[in-house]
């Protein structure tokens, strides 16, 4: 079976809400094929190269499903029937596990745990019957993790190629209270325009997560590059494919002297944005201080400012972040030639800091609402 993965796959970019954009973008530079986006994905086609590109290659996208069918499934049969039709022995090989997970939206099927069961049942009768085997299917193999999508009675199936979200990077082991996931740092630094050029800072740090994806973003590097993916355990694909494409992404990587800066007022923050960015192998590139973000006043010709800072989801802690927001309106408002990208959840966010955004954009941080306000743009 090794090495049968030919010709064209359809593959689905999962994403957090809003980072479709630049996630479609994204793809296209990556060399993917028919690329569209839709809420919280983006479906393109390519090869098993680009496929592990995917996985190695992207900051913005969650997981890389293997797109293997789409069929109605208004009931359970046709459920059943729509699994046990898909030709899920080319990629699930014979002892391999093969676990289920996915979501049901808007549909008739809304039992998550009873489509799993189902869809379970229905590979294992599939599997069983393409192999010629009776007994119990053993799973004591490399994971084949199925993934499924129920919107509107319409059922999608994937592999899941990524096995640990995308956005976990490796380099973040110890974290502070509420972090921003990778993904959305990555975004947030990408909608900000920042490619290497000009001043880069974040004076609301905390684990330094902004500027270690500015950092990748500067220097053009993969963030995958020295992590493991699911798919990297399958036969069906060339094993020569994931070496390759490495060294492709490492073949692409900038080389430049980057003036990106990061503070925070809590000495522990900062060491461990350090310490983050030393596991990224981005800690050359970042000047790291302890600093308060309210008396922000940096004089040079210029630059982006991109920053996450506290926004409370209790009262009194949302009471203490418009106070933040504004004393930091003041000082923002006391500099010139700095753009700014403030992400927030905070409901009073602009009449806290004191002027409206030239622009707004709703972005998920996880479950949590925000919106990313520009100034200066």
């Amino acid at each position: 079976m090794a090495g049968s993965a030919r010709g064209r796959l359809t593959l689905c970019a999962t994403c957090l809400f809003g980072v479709e954009g630049p996630l479609a973008a994204e793809l296209r530079r990556l060399g993917m094929e028919e690329v569209s986006a839709s809420d919280g994905r983006v479906r393109f086609v390519t090869d098993e190269r680009g496929l592990a590109r995917a996985n190695i290659c992207s900051r913005f996208a969650e997981r890389i499903l293997l797109e293997l069918g789409s069929f109605p499934a208004r009931s359970f049969d046709e459920l059943f029937e729509g699994v046990k039709a898909l030709p899920l022995e080319r990629w699930i090989p014979s002892g391999a596990a093969f676990p289920v997970k996915g979501w049901s939206v808007d549909s008739a099927l809304h039992s998550v745990v009873d489509c799993q069961r189902i869809i379970k049942k229905a590979a294992a009768v599939r599997l069983a019957s393409a192999r010629g085997e009776r007994d119990m299917l053993r799973e004591d193999g490399p994971v084949h993790q199925l993934r499924f999508s129920i919107m509107r009675d319409e059922a999608a199936i994937y592999l899941d190629t990524s096995g640990a979200a995308l956005h976990k990077r490796g380099y973040r082991p110890g974290h502070l209270a509420a972090p921003l996931r990778e993904t959305i740092a990555a975004a947030m630094v990408d909608l900000a325009r920042y490619r290497g050029r000009g001043d880069f800072c974040d004076p609301f740090c905390g684990s330094g997560t902004i500027a270690i994806e500015a950092a990748f973003a500067a220097l053009n590097r993969a963030p995958g590059a020295r992590r493991h993916f699911a798919a990297e355990d399958w036969p069906v694909l060339s094993p020569g494919i994931w070496r390759d494409e490495r060294e492709a992404a490492k073949a692409r990587e900038y080389r430049g002297d980057y003036r990106i800066f990061a503070s925070d007022i809590d000495p522990q923050a900062v060491a461990l944005a350090r310490q983050n960015a030393e596991r990224a192998g981005v800690a050359q590139y970042i000047e790291f201080s302890v600093a308060d973000a309210l008396a922000f006043s940096r004089r040079t010709e210029g630059g982006v400012i991109v920053t996450n800072p506290p926004y409370g989801e209790r009262l009194m802690e949302r009471e203490e972040a418009g106070r933040l927001y504004e004393r930091f309106g003041e000082a923002y408002g006391a500099l010139e030639n700095w753009r700014l990208y403030l992400l927030s959840g905070h409901p009073d966010f602009e009449q806290c800091f004191g002027r409206r955004a030239d622009k707004r954009r709703k972005l998920y941080n996880g479950p949590i609402v925000c919106y990313l306000y520009s100034y200066g743009r």
